[in-house]
Formats: structure tokens, sequence, C-alpha cells
């Protein structure tokens, strides 16, 4: 991890630095219970902190739905919340950036047909949920018996996932389907932009955090919390060892 925190300490010299950070398996431990998810008070504690500090900008970026993200966190302004993969943002961040109404007529008749046939799914299916976004819904199987969790996913992907229009995004026991495409990467991409970052911080811990890791370059730092390929810099083992990054930022970060 040395080298990780002799790169955040450059990083904290930066005049406008971005910190984008994933929420499930980065702030919070894995739970089967997504809505008991919380995150590590040494986490919460870095994130306010950082948050407050002049030139800096903290944004959790997550692929839950942006309502259930600020219920779980607990965090509110100047913590900036994105959900559902980059396309829910703040209303005021969504003034900012151009982004008005995002779903046509059509996407929305083609996500409520899509909602109703992934609840049937869902419904056969004990302590699978599902889980209802602005621009579609999300499909976990976290805690359900593992064949039978698979053989959902299966049914999803060959299904409701192959349909024209909809887009799909693979995670750790979830695939979440959506009726416009959207990625992490994307929204990173709008935020720099808008925000005039010199540098950007990214903490992930899933595929799906992996647009984000291709994109960076320079002075960015990426963070892979946990195993598993990746194109990050760096790695961490666990949201603890997370907290305890981000706490170091947060001390070499001038205020």
């Amino acid at each position: 991890m040395s080298g990780l925190l002799a790169r955040l300490d450059r990083l904290a010299e930066v005049p406008v630095l971005l910190v984008a950070l994933d929420f499930d398996g980065v702030l919070a431990p894995l739970v089967d219970d997504p809505s008991s998810s919380r995150p590590l008070p040494a986490s919460a504690e870095a994130v306010r902190t950082l948050a407050s500090l002049p030139g800096t900008t903290v944004v959790m970026l997550s692929g839950r739905g942006r309502d259930d993200l600020v219920t779980v966190s607990g965090f509110d302004a100047p913590v900036r919340l994105v959900g559902s993969h980059g396309s829910e943002f703040d209303p005021d961040l969504s003034a900012s950036l151009g982004r008005g109404e995002f779903l046509t007529p059509a996407q929305h008749d083609l996500r409520a047909a899509l909602i109703e046939e992934l609840q049937t799914l869902v419904d056969d299916v004990a302590g699978a949920r599902l889980e209802v976004k602005p621009a579609g819904a999300a499909v976990h199987v976290r805690g359900v018996d593992p064949a039978a969790g698979t053989a959902l996913l299966d049914r999803v992907r060959t299904g409701p996932a192959a349909r024209d229009g909809i887009d799909a995004t693979e995670g750790k026991d979830v695939v979440d389907l959506a009726v416009l495409v959207t990625t992490k990467g994307s929204a990173v991409d709008a935020l720099r932009a808008h925000l005039e970052a010199d540098a950007v911080l990214f903490a992930g811990d899933d595929v799906t955090d992996e647009s984000v890791f291709v994109r960076l370059s320079g002075p960015d730092v990426g963070v892979k919390v946990g195993d598993g390929d990746t194109a990050a810099t760096h790695r961490v083992a666990s949201p603890e060892e997370l907290a305890d990054a981000l706490t170091h930022l947060v001390r070499a970060r001038p205020a």
C-alpha cells in the first residue's frame, strides 16, 4: 500500500481534485441485505472531511438508484450523489450539465414493460430482489440459493436483457437493465469537464467500475477494492484498507 500512499501524496497537491467513489464493497462492506448497507465510520468521516476542503469535490457514483443511495449512505451536501451507473445526478448538477428529462416517451413505455417482465421472473425465486430505477431495474440474487440465482440471471440475460433497446450491465450477483446506455466512465468524464478537475481519484470494486479505470491517466489514481482483473493502477484488499487510504488523503490535502 506504500505505493498508493505515495501517489495520494502527489494527488493531494493538485488545485482541483475530483474524488469519485463507488459505495457497496468500497465504502461499505458487502452484505446480503442491500438495505442494511452502511459506510464504515472511518470512510464516512474521510468523505465528509474531503468534501469540505477547498478545490475538492467528492461524488458517490453507484449502481444504486440515487434515492436509495441517499438512504443507505447517509451523505448529503457537500457530498454529491450520482446513481444508476451515472444516469441520475443531483438536481443542480443535472441542470449545470444540461441534463433534462432523460427518457423519451418510448423509453418510458419500454421501461414499464421491462419492469413488469422482470418482476414476474423475480417473483418465482425465493430471496431474489428487483430494484426499480428511473431508467430501468436491477435483479439481485445475493443471498439466494446459488443454483436458483444463477438460473434466474440466465433467464434475465436470454430474455429481457436481449430485447432491442435494453442495455444490460453485469455486476456481482446482479444484472442491471436500463432503457438507455450509460456508464460510470461517461459520468466521470462529464464531471471532470464540468469541474475542470486537474486529477481524479476513483475507487471501485466491480466490473462496472472498469469503465472509469480505463479512462484514468496522468496524475489520476484508480484503486480497485478486492480481487479480480482490473485496469486500476492500485489495489487494496478491503473497504477497511480503502478507509485508511482516504484518511491518508485527508491528512495530505492542504486545507
